[in-house]
């Protein structure tokens, strides 16, 4: 799962690394296929700004908020009544990253945090897909439709919200 949260800071880095990005809008497909090539899908929704606010809404085939604040990330899913909070334990620098990214054929880059690479497709100036393999060998692309850039995106958004009586665990 680290990896998974990984992509989410890089995703919201990569859109606001970029000199004239700002905010990041669009839908989303996240794929992650296994050794034995069963994969599993996921549908959502991403909301980012810079410098590191990010709201994972996912819709299909359940239904999951991921907050992403500074240094912590908070995990709200209904239909378990259940809520996670972690703190983002890395000192990383996202931004460095990102803008040491290496194009390495028009319109593909790989940027590496840790050991994992990642890899991130463009098409005309918006991010098109990242992919990568997760710390379980499993493959992970995410593919972005319906973006849009440097709208405004009310901060409040990025507030984790969800009822008193879910069960909140902290990490």
């Amino acid at each position: 799962m680290k990896p998974f949260f990984i992509a989410l800071f890089i995703t919201a880095e990569l859109f606001a690394s970029l000199d004239t990005i700002v905010s990041f809008d669009a839908d989303f497909v996240q794929s992650i296929t296994d050794d034995k090539d069963k994969t599993i899908s996921y549908n959502g929704h991403i909301l980012a700004t810079k410098p590191q606010n990010a709201r994972w809404s996912y819709f299909k085939p359940v239904k999951k908020e991921v907050y992403i604040n500074d240094y912590e990330v908070t995990i709200v899913e209904p239909e378990i009544e259940q809520v996670v909070i972690r703190k983002i334990e890395s000192n990383f620098d996202f931004f460095k990253m990102i803008a040491n990214a290496k194009e390495s054929s028009k319109d593909n880059y790989t940027a590496t945090y840790g050991e994992t690479l990642f890899k991130i497709k463009k098409n005309d100036n918006l991010i098109e897909s990242i992919s990568y393999l997760d710390e379980f060998e499993n493959r992970v692309t995410i593919i972005f439709k319906n973006q849009k850039q440097n709208q405004s995106i009310n901060k409040s958004l990025f507030t984790p919200l969800y009822p008193l009586e879910f069960d909140i665990i902290r990490d």
